[in-house]
């Protein structure tokens, strides 16, 4: 009789929880936009959501810690003319989000770390180049400020946000629309898909495309591809019957997949969540109630199945915690915020541990926030691994730090559209009095309400008095 032989892997019981009630952000209109983005953004500080707006496009930004039920009144990033399509938090500064429209622009943001009274709608620097609505947004994994954004033009543009000037563009690559673009784990490659049901392999400098492989997926519903950490790409897709289909591809060899699996029937595109730590890919499926996970290794079969985390309610959106935004002593691999019609709800991928060390194994040094190069470095030809972090002992963001961006072109005399685009020292302790004063007058205001409050309470208590002595004359 023969045994079966069960793989050994540290993940085969990864389980997903998710968060209790007061863990939850509640009473938030998510965009009924129909795109197929993730419409959701987190990174340690802040939670980002595409949501409803009328006559132009809106994002809210919340701090991770502000949980519960949100004030209907609480302030939106709203400067886009065109509903929003696509946000991406900045892998280098946490306090600063790109944000993509159908009015065809790119909008660069800071967030400030209080909460502000009004609405946020001067950006830092507004990127204009397409022609047509911009539905993707990527920030490169180890260049500072460099920014890709894909447009329905069918162009990619990579932007040096620091200078607010276009870097590249790549005009001719593609014939349809882009569905899906990712870099690689240093940034030098792009892998693309397209709707031709084209999947390729991009050098952005040289603006070439170095493989390529035709029906990679043989549907025509979207398909969605990322780099490994070997440098394979996993691809999300549909097969001709229309049953959705995962793959795994070398580059090198694009003749034969290392690995293809038919899943299920199910339309909704999937979108794959990578985590080069661990090697695992998260699968979430538009209006699916489930995440799949796969862990990618080097022997064959290559793509294991690990679980499904299914909850009763579909999803319109799902944001994927960096690796540094993780509680460590729960042995939290990922974190996940799904979105509902009007809530947003922590998903916690976990792997069970006895041991209340720090595991090892379980967490790698990660990609921290600092950049390894310089957006011109990069242009220049110079590629870097990521500047890696120990989460030994915890991760805490830094302070904020400020993004300015200095116009290079002398003859580019459009007046500045933020208090935030001078380039003088002396701006910034500037900057930080402002706020400064506003934290003074939130607190007169305060002091001042309570006043007028306790005024009101005894004016109404005079005239009870009032009342009585004249009712008691009568």
């Amino acid at each position: 009789m023969s045994r079966r032989v069960v793989r050994q892997s540290k993940f085969r019981h990864v389980f997903g929880q998710a968060g209790k009630a007061e863990q939850t952000y509640e009473d938030i209109r998510v965009s009924k936009v129909t795109w197929d983005s993730s419409f959701c953004a987190v990174n340690p500080k802040f939670l980002a959501i595409i949501v409803e707006a009328g006559g132009g496009g809106a994002f809210m930004v919340l701090p991770l810690a502000k949980t519960g039920r949100v004030d209907k009144n609480h302030p939106t990033v709203n400067g886009h003319t065109g509903p929003v399509l696509d946000i991406d938090w900045c892998p280098h500064n946490d306090s600063v989000i790109a944000s993509a429209s159908e009015d065809t622009t790119v909008m660069v943001w800071q967030i400030p770390d209080y909460t502000p009274v009004r609405n946020i709608t001067e950006p830092i620097v507004t990127l204009e180049g397409h022609s047509k609505r911009v539905g993707i947004l990527s920030w490169h994994p180890t260049a500072r400020n460099v920014l890709l954004s894909a447009g329905g033009d069918n162009v990619i543009i990579i932007w040096n946000v620091g200078t607010g000037e276009m870097l590249l563009s790549l005009d001719d690559t593609h014939p349809d629309v882009i569905h899906s673009v990712c870099w690689n784990t240093n940034g030098s490659l792009l892998c693309t898909t397209c709707k031709d049901k084209t999947l390729r392999v991009i050098d952005p400098r040289k603006g070439q495309v170095v493989a390529e492989r035709f029906a990679a997926h043989e549907g025509m519903r979207p398909m969605r591809a990322v780099f490994t950490r070997q440098g394979h790409i996993f691809t999300t897709g549909f097969t001709r019957m229309s049953q959705r289909e995962l793959g795994l591809w070398d580059p090198n060899n694009f003749e034969e997949p290392m690995a293809l699996q038919e899943m299920d029937t199910s339309n909704g595109v999937l979108l794959p969540f990578y985590d080069p730590d661990s090697s695992i890919v998260y699968l979430c499926g538009k209006g699916d109630s489930s995440i799949r996970y796969f862990e990618i290794t080097e022997e064959p079969p290559f793509v294991h199945y690990l679980n499904t985390f299914s909850s009763k309610e579909p999803q319109r959106g799902m944001g994927f915690m960096p690796k540094r935004g993780l509680d460590v002593s729960k042995c939290e691999i990922a974190r996940f915020y799904k979105l509902h019609e009007r809530k947003c709800e922590p998903i916690i991928m976990t792997v069970p541990r006895k041991s209340d060390l720090f595991q090892d194994d379980l967490y790698p040094d990660t990609p921290g926030p600092e950049p390894a190069l310089e957006a011109d470095e990069w242009l220049s030809g110079q590629d870097a691994d990521p500047v890696l972090i120990s989460l030994r002992d915890g991760y805490v963001p830094p302070k904020s730090r400020e993004l300015r961006v200095t116009k290079r072109n002398i003859l580019d005399v459009r007046p500045p559209t933020g208090p935030r685009r001078s380039q003088s020292a002396s701006d910034a302790s500037f900057s930080q009095q402002q706020q400064q004063t506003l934290e003074t007058l939130l607190e007169e205001i305060k002091s001042l309400r309570e006043r007028v409050q306790a005024q009101e309470e005894r004016i109404t208590a005079l005239e009870n008095m009032l009342c009585e002595f004249v009712d008691g004359t009568d």
